[in-house]
Parts: structure tokens; C-alpha cells; sequence
């Protein structure tokens, strides 16, 4: 992805991506830095970015819930970066070796202000690489800081991945300005992005400021032309952004949405309901936000009833049943404590139940 530089704070069951990182990075000419706590891990990273490098940091849920404010400065700010949140069972410090999905809303809304989010959602090792390299690309097309949400039981799992040629891999870069160059700030526009030390006067703030950076903290007019084009760019690119893997939406009884490691046990699910005569297909976020309704919606056109399975108490289940618009039932299926998954066996049950 063409990523050089790398700060954290050790936590499980994030630490040995740091731990990687310290080892990888010196050997290409990066930087990898274990700082004092996570506040100072994501400062660190926005400040790289500043300087033109690709950057990241790892962590976990409390180190999550440090870095929020530091995040919305990075939106604010438009500074491309790529934070992997590998959940685990909360509030507070919870179970930190076992898993859990009950991030999903932090991730989405855990900063103040009005902020749209890009969320990406991996369930196997071999989409921790792909969708880790398509943060790195939106971060820096969109100009905005991305989440990779993964897992306790993704982040920890063995299994088989395939890494292509580099010249198959697609790399995309931050735009950077031209000397003399004065760019238009429409509602999607995304504007180049200087580096500190390249010769341009660089203006970083996270109050209110014109396309200049120059700060206006008390026009309204200039705080709403602000904010609107920051969530625009990423909002009116939905379609764009969002990405799932979807089988059976448009002629199912039953539909089922799910995303990260609850996602594996879906498909022999369904393949059992169908050997049982039940009509069911399946939705799988590999994007959670921006939420990609319209497929969801689709999903409710066809669907009787629709199956949230997921660990945590209905967080991605609200969305779904917003989106249904009351076309499909949506029906929850929750799992909790010791980090135990949600089976197969389990949700075939549950499609057997609401086919009663």
C-alpha cells in the first residue's frame, strides 16, 4: 500500500501488527515508533502525513476511544491515515483476549461534530491485506482518515492468503498541488494536499477555516461550506465506496446481513436452508460505512425476514431495519461475553425459527 511510517501503543490483540510493523518498516526506508499512548500514536501519525508519507497506527478498543478526538482533527484536517481497530469485548477494558464486534458505532460516530466515516470490514487474512491496502487508497483519493475494523478472531487467525505481483496491486496517491496552482472547492471536491518541507505555505487547523486554511471561528457561512464539503465527498460517493459480497438479494425468504468474523459462518448456513427448501441469500459488509443501503433495501424488496447476526446488542441491526423500511421483518441474533462466535448451526436455527 505504500505505507512508510507506522506509530502505536502496545494492546492486545492489536500489538503484533506493531510489532511487524518495527521489524518491516526499518527495512524499506520506514519508520515505525512505539509512542508514549495512543494519543500521541495518532498526533504522530497525522504529523507524518504532514510530511507526505503513507501512515497507520493499530490498536484496540480503550486505545480507540483515546484517539476519537485526535481522529476528528484528521477529518477536519483532511489528513489521509489508516487506523486498524481490532475489537474486542468492552466496555472499558472488558475481555481483552476475546472477541467482539461492539465498535461498530464508535467508529462511525465516536468523534464530536457532524463527520462522515469510511469503515472498512475484513473476515478472513486475505481481506486484513486487500481491504488494508484499499484503506490506504481512500485514505489518500478522499483525503480523510479511514478505520479497518477488524476482529479479535480475524487478527488472530491462521490461514491462507495470496499475495499478488506489486504491479497487480492498485496504489493511489494524494493529489498534490502544482506551484502558482488555486484549486476550486466544490461540494465533492477533493482538494491536493501540500507536504510540510516541499516549499508550500502549509496552513493546519482544526477550527473552522476557508480553503486556505485561514480560520474563520465565527462565520457561519464558512463553517457550513466546511463541513458540508467534508462530509459531501463522502457521502455522494457511497456507491463508490461501498463494497459487499452479496448472494441470492433479489429471491430470498430469508436474507441475511452480516460483516467480520460473525460473516464465516453465513454461507454453509444458507447452504442448508436451501437443502431444506428455504429460499435464503446473504449480504456480507465489507464496507460498514458509508452503510450501503440500497443493497440492503433490495434485500427487503424480496426478503420476508432479515437476519442481523452479530456480537454485540444490535448496533449494525438498527441500520438494517432503517434501510428495510419496513418492506422485510429484521430480526436480531446477539452474542456476547467469552467471545464465542456465532455458529452455523446457530443461525440455521434461527432461519428455521422465523420460517415457522
Amino acid at each position: 500500500a505504500g505505507c512508510r511510517f507506522f506509530a502505536g501503543y502496545p494492546i492486545t490483540p492489536a500489538s503484533e501488527i506493531a510489532e511487524h510493523m518495527a521489524k518491516r518498516l526499518p527495512q524499506i526506508g520506514g519508520i515505525a515508533i512505539q509512542m508514549e499512548d495512543e494519543l500521541a500514536s495518532i498526533g504522530a501519525v497525522i504529523g507524518a502525513s504532514w510530511t507526505g508519507a503513507k501512515a497507520m497506527t493499530a490498536t484496540s478498543g480503550p486505545g480507540f476511544s483515546l484517539m476519537q478526538e485526535r481522529i476528528g482533527y484528521a477529518f477536519m484536517t483532511e489528513t489521509p491515515c489508516v487506523v486498524v481497530d481490532v475489537q474486542r469485548l468492552g466496555p472499558s477494558t472488558g475481555q481483552a483476549t476475546k472477541c467482539g464486534q461492539g465498535d461498530v458505532m464508535q467508529s462511525r460516530w465516536g468523534t464530536h461534530g457532524d463527520r462522515a466515516a469510511i469503515v472498512l470490514s475484513p473476515n478472513s487474512v486475505q481481506e486484513m491485506f486487500t481491504l488494508t491496502i484499499k484503506a490506504f487508497n481512500l485514505a489518500e483519493k478522499y483525503r480523510t482518515p479511514v478505520i479497518l475494523l477488524a476482529d479479535e478472531v480475524v487478527a488472530h487467525m491462521r490461514e491462507q492468503a495470496t499475495v499478488p505481483p506489486i504491479e497487480n496491486i492498485e496504489i493511489i496517491s494524494r493529489k498534490k498541488p502544482k506551484a502558482g496552482e488555486k484549486a476550486f472547492f466544490g461540494l465533492d471536491e477533493i482538494p491536493p494536499m501540500p507536504a510540510v518541507g516541499e516549499g508550500f505555505n502549509v496552513a493546519v487547523t482544526g477550527s473552522t477555516h476557508n480553503e486556505y486554511g485561514i480560520r474563520f471561528t465565527a462565520d457561519p457561512v464558512v463553517h457550513r461550506k466546511l463541513v458540508e464539503r467534508l462530509n459531501h465527498k463522502i457521502e455522494n460517493h457511497t456507491d463508490e465506496i461501498a463494497d459487499v459480497e452479496a448472494y441470492n438479494v433479489d429471491n430470498c425468504q430469508v436474507g441475511i446481513v452480516s460483516f467480520g468474523c460473525t460473516s464465516r459462518a453465513v454461507p454453509e448456513a444458507v447452504e442448508k436452508a436451501e437443502e431444506k427448501g428455504i429460499k435464503a441469500g446473504y449480504i456480507r459488509l465489507r464496507t460498514v460505512w458509508p452503510f450501503p443501503e440500497k443493497i440492503v433495501r433490495k434485500m427487503a424488496e424480496s426478503a420476508e425476514k432479515i437476519i442481523v447476526p452479530e456480537m454485540n446488542l444490535k448496533q449494525i441491526f438498527y441500520e438494517v431495519e432503517r434501510a428495510a423500511n419496513g418492506l422485510a421483518k429484521v430480526v436480531p441474533l446477539n452474542k456476547i461475553g467469552g467471545g464465542e462466535l456465532i455458529t452455523p448451526e446457530e443461525l440455521l436455527a434461527k432461519i428455521l425459527e422465523e420460517q415457522k
